[in-house]
């Protein structure tokens, strides 16, 4: 199967400091992969190549067969991308944002369309009016998700986004990512959240020191044991 998204030898080098060192990485259709590591390891600086907010410094980021640093504005109708704060317009509802945003992506949807789209990735068909600015976080992120599927994105890029949600909140929105892999959807999603990863992966990659250092099947080892061999990396 043809990779969706591939790094080939991606490089990137902040003066002597290497951020990224020689990643060799592919995602098929379907696939949700997790990267683990501590802060400054070159999880955020690998989702920044891939979605063209910073160049390699040699190597190179694959979208769909296509080079994103050649490309940038071409990969963006095959991508989705949800940081750890989703950004969305405060004032307007979540029915207008996705509006909005959908628009933005070349799709013109009724409001009965915006309202599934939202109900589907899980908000409350009574917040789906609501301000945004009333949401939580994990609302938020339903918007995201919403706009995802709506925009048709094969791959969804993640930014630690578990982080400050409750038990419940995370587990609907490990709900969703099945769901998305299911309809074809590649996920890629920087975390530090093990058991998180656990539950929803195919691989888990660990990174430190711009470095990806071992890649695990989901299934071939429990949490528990993910997380120690996590430490032992780290301490070593």
């Amino acid at each position: 199967m043809e990779p969706i998204l591939e790094a080939v030898a991606l490089c990137k080098n902040y003066g002597d400091k290497q951020a990224l060192q020689s990643l060799n990485l592919k995602l098929t259709k379907g696939e949700i992969f997790s990267l683990l590591g501590p802060n400054g390891a070159g999880k955020s600086t690998t989702i920044n190549l891939f979605l063209g907010f910073i160049s390699p410094t040699s190597g190179t980021a694959f979208i769909n067969g296509t080079d994103v640093a050649k490309d940038p504005v071409a990969i963006k109708k095959h991508l989705a991308y949800i940081p750890e704060q989703v950004m969305l317009y405060q004032n307007l509802s979540g029915l207008e944002n996705l509006a909005l945003l959908s628009t933005l992506a070349g799709f013109n949807y009724s409001k009965e369309e915006l309202h599934h789209y939202l109900t589907q990735a899980g908000l409350q068909s009574d917040a789906v009016n609501k301000r945004v600015g009333s949401y939580s976080k994990g609302m938020r992120q339903k918007v995201g998700i919403a706009a995802a599927v709506a925009k048709e994105a094969k791959v969804l890029l993640l930014d630690e986004p578990t982080s400050g949600l409750d038990p419940k909140a995370s587990n609907e929105f490990s709900t969703l990512l099945l769901q998305l892999s299911k309809n074809g959807t590649a996920v890629f999603m920087a975390t530090h959240d093990i058991f998180r990863a656990k539950e929803v992966s195919n691989r888990i990659g660990i990174m430190k020191g711009g470095q990806l250092i071992d890649l695990l099947e989901g299934s071939a080892l429990n949490a528990g044991e993910i997380e120690k061999l996590y430490l032992d990396y780290m301490h070593n």
